[in-house]
């Protein structure tokens, strides 16, 4: 009889723990899906840059615009600084369009309208909710990160996009081909990225290491294609003095 209860007591305990993992298992999901919920700021709205973010699609999480940044950008907007009244302008602008984007979550959060300064009210809200404070203010962003507090910058993602190589950068690249105007030779970058070099048709498919220097880049939908130069390795010639002239000047020292 005893064992027969402890195999039912054991049955019951292995029932209830597989109920309770199912549970724990689908609120991790649940979380894992959930949206978080980020505070815009205001230097991110007079940016202007998070349109372009939302419209390609990007902002994939619950946008929130605090009323207090509102008040804020309107209090700016009607300043007397000039410079600080048109951005202002245009973060008002900002916060309209990003309304407006089908691909994007965006909602006005109707904070409390009291006297607490707007940074310690993102602070308070991104704690109170678990969200993210999406700025470009260096000095907030150092706050977020002694209050435990995630904070997410577009000039960062900007700086993560750049091109690894800039105007006036030199790379050594073996060209492969011609390219399709006169006198053009292609080679390819490491990750992949086509680059068009003037003037280097003749080294196509020789299998010869040249130097380049990178001139612009183009960004498309279908990609990015670089453009460059063949890099002038010649050493310079050096400005031979005129022999006249240098004795003329050793004469006139000496008179002195």
């Amino acid at each position: 009889m005893e064992l027969f209860n402890t195999l039912v007591l054991l049955a019951i305990f292995a029932e209830t723990s597989a109920i309770a993992y199912r549970e724990f298992s689908n609120r991790r999901i649940r979380a894992k899906n959930a949206r978080r919920k980020v505070f815009v700021d205001t230097s991110t709205l007079m940016d202007g840059r998070i349109l372009s973010v939302a419209r390609a699609g990007f902002l994939g999480d619950e946008i929130l615009v605090p009323r207090s940044v509102i008040r804020e950008l309107q209090l700016l907007a009607d300043g007397s600084d000039s410079e600080k009244r048109a951005r202002a302008r245009f973060g008002l602008d900002v916060v309209n369009e990003l309304e407006r984007v089908e691909l994007a979550n965006v909602e006005i959060y109707q904070d409390e309208g009291d006297r607490v300064k707007v940074d310690e009210r993102l602070l308070s809200l991104a704690k109170e909710h678990n969200g993210v404070i999406l700025t470009n203010d260096f000095n907030l962003m150092k706050v977020a990160a002694v209050e435990h507090i995630d904070a997410i910058n577009i000039n960062n993602l900007a700086q993560s996009l750049r091109s690894e190589y800039l105007p006036g950068d030199k790379l050594n690249v073996k060209v492969i081909s011609v390219g399709s105007n006169p006198h053009q030779g292609i080679a390819y970058l490491p990750d992949g990225t086509m680059v068009v070099v003037d003037n280097a048709d003749r080294f196509a498919g020789k299998n010869q290491i040249v130097e380049i220097e990178f001139v612009r880049y183009l960004q498309t939908a279908a990609g990015k294609m670089m453009f460059a130069k063949l890099a002038d390795s010649k050493p310079k010639k050096s400005q031979k003095t005129n022999p006249s002239k240098k004795a003329k000047a050793t004469r006139g020292r000496s008179r002195k």
